[in-house]
């Protein structure tokens, strides 16, 4: 019979248990169906309409951050 020391083995369980919490906690805010009640009478539109101008400037900003780190690694193309 293998047997494994019984440290690494309580080691490799908490990281699980601490993965598996920590996957838990960061999926709970994605299982919502509406975050933002748009909606409302009020200040609803508003809010909603500032968090998707937030989001979209955040993915675009990332996406020419992505490019251009990207075209910065290439090597140029008139060298060779």
């Amino acid at each position: 019979m293998l047997r494994l020391p019984r440290r690494p083995f309580a080691a490799v369980l908490a990281a699980m248990l601490a993965a598996l919490a920590t996957l838990v906690v960061l999926a709970t805010p994605a299982s919502a169906q509406q975050l933002v009640d748009a909606g409302k009478h009020g200040t609803g539109g508003g809010s909603a309409f500032v968090l998707f101008s937030i989001m979209v400037f955040i993915i675009a900003g990332s996406l020419f951050f992505m490019d251009h780190v990207r075209k910065r690694r290439m090597p140029d193309e008139e060298e060779s």
